[in-house]
C-alpha cells in the first residue's frame, strides 16, 4: 500500500476512535464484495480494513504516525497488523445485510493467522458465469450448472495421512507453521514472519502420505448443482453459495455465480421497467383507437388518443420486471413510432394532398 491510511478512510490525522469506526463502517458496507460487484471491490475492502486495523490500535497507530509506511512495513507483517484487531463492533452490521460477517472467505488467511499458532488453511473462492433469458430473470429460475473444484479425500478424510498412521509435529517450526526472524537496526527490532518451508505451513509432517491424494488431503471433483436464481435479478449480479468453493482443511471456500441476461429481441430493461418501440400507422395516430402491444408474457390493449405524435411514450402499469427485494413489478414503457408508408396509391396521394391543402387554408403549415 502506498496511500496514507488516514486518506484511505477519509479522516483527519487527529480523528477520534469513534470517527475512525464510523468511517470504516461506511466504507466497509460500500465495498463489501457481497454488495459491490465491481472488480476491485474486494481489494478495496482489504485496503480499508487494513487501515482500520492499524488506526484503531493505539500502539500501532503511534508507531505508524512516528515511522510512516516505510518503517511500519518493516515492523509488521500482514498477519501482525490484523492480530487482535477489533472488528467485533461490525459483525452484526454485516449479518444484517446477509453477508455472513465481515471476514467470510474474502481475506483468506489474512485474518486467520498469527505467529505462535499454525496458519489455518481455508479453501479458495470460485466464481463462474451463467446466462439466462429476460423471461427467466423476470420469473426466477433454477439452473443446473457443472463446475470443477477440490474436495476432501475420501480415503484420508482430508488429513493427508494414510489411514491408521500418525502425523509428526514439524521440528522446523515446532508445530506453528511459521518461522520468525528478528533483525536489529540500532534501538529498533524488525521481525519477519514467513511460512515454514519444511511443513509448508501445516505445522506437521505426514510420514506416511495418503496413497489416494499423495498427502494433499484433497481430490478433484466435478460438481453438479442447482442454482436458485431469484425473480427480478439484474444482469451482472452475483449469487453467493457458501461452502461450495475449493477444499480447505479449516473450511471450504465459497462459490460465486455471476448471472448475465441475454439481450432481448423486443425489450430493453431499465431498472425494473421494460421499454419497447411499437410502430403505428399515421391514420391510427391521427384518429386514435386501441392497439395490441406485446408484453413479456403475452399481449395487452393500449388506447392511443387522437393526434398522438411519433415517439410518444405510454405506460402499462405492472407489466415490467419483478422487484427483487419487495413486492410488485415495474412498468412497461411503450414508445409509439409512426410508420410512414414508402409506397402510396394514386387515391391515397390525392387524399393526402387534399388534407394538406385543407390545413394550409386554415393557416397551418403544409408538409414539406
Amino acid at each position: 500500500m502506498t496511500k496514507d491510511y488516514y486518506e484511505i478512510l477519509g479522516i483527519q490525522k487527529n480523528a477520534s476512535k469513534d470517527e475512525i469506526k464510523k468511517a470504516y463502517r461506511k466504507l466497509a458496507l460500500k465495498y463489501h464484495p457481497d454488495r459491490n460487484s465491481e472488480p476491485d471491490a474486494a481489494e478495496k475492502f482489504k485496503e480499508i480494513s487494513e487501515a482500520y486495523a492499524v488506526l484503531s490500535d493505539d500502539k500501532k497507530r503511534v508507531q505508524y504516525d512516528q515511522y510512516g509506511h516505510a518503517g511500519f512495513d518493516q515492523m509488521y507483517t500482514t498477519e501482525d497488523i490484523f492480530r487482535n484487531a477489533d472488528f467485533g463492533d461490525f459483525q452484526d452490521i454485516f449479518r444484517e445485510f446477509g453477508m455472513g460477517g465481515p471476514f467470510g472467505n474474502i481475506f483468506g488467511q489474512m485474518f486467520r493467522g498469527g505467529y505462535g499458532r499454525p496458519m489455518k488453511e481455508y479453501g479458495a473462492d470460485l466464481e463462474m458465469e451463467i446466462e439466462i433469458d429476460l423471461e427467466e430473470a423476470a420469473k426466477g429460475v433454477k439452473r443446473e450448472v457443472t463446475y470443477h473444484r477440490s474436495k476432501a479425500c475420501s480415503r484420508c478424510r482430508g488429513s493427508g495421512n494414510e489411514p491408521g498412521t500418525e502425523i509428526k509435529k514439524c521440528d522446523g517450526c515446532n508445530g506453528r507453521g511459521q518461522v520468525q526472524q528478528a533483525r536489529r537496526a540500532g534501538p529498533m527490532a524488525f521481525y519477519t514472519v514467513t511460512t515454514c518451508g519444511k511443513c509448508k505451513g501445516e505445522g506437521s509432517i505426514a510420514e506416511n502420505p495418503c496413497k489416494n491424494c499423495a498427502g494433499s488431503g484433497k481430490i478433484s471433483s466435478n460438481e453438479h448443482i442447482k442454482v436458485d436464481i431469484p425473480a427480478g435479478i439484474h444482469s451482472g449480479m452475483r449469487l453467493h453459495l457458501s461452502g461450495l468453493g475449493e477444499y480447505g482443511k479449516d473450511g471450504p471456500g465459497d462459490l460465486y455465480v455471476r448471472v448475465y441476461t441475454r439481450p432481448h429481441k423486443k425489450f430493453e430493461r431499465d431498472g425494473n421497467d421494460l421499454w419497447i418501440d411499437v410502430p403505428i400507422s399515421f391514420p391510427k395516430a391521427a384518429l386514435g383507437g386501441d392497439i395490441t402491444v406485446p408484453t413479456l408474457f403475452g399481449e395487452a390493449k393500449l388506447y392511443i388518443p387522437d393526434g398522438t405524435q411519433s415517439h410518444t411514450v405510454f405506460r402499462l402499469k405492472g407489466e415490467g420486471m419483478t422487484h427483487m427485494k419487495g413486492r410488485g413489478k415495474g412498468d412497461e414503457m411503450v414508445r409509439v413510432i409512426i410508420n410512414v408508408p414508402k409506397k402510396l396509391s394514386g387515391k391515397q396521394k390525392k387524399l393526402l394532398k387534399e388534407f394538406e391543402g385543407e390545413k394550409n387554408e386554415k393557416g397551418f403549415l403544409g408538409f414539406i
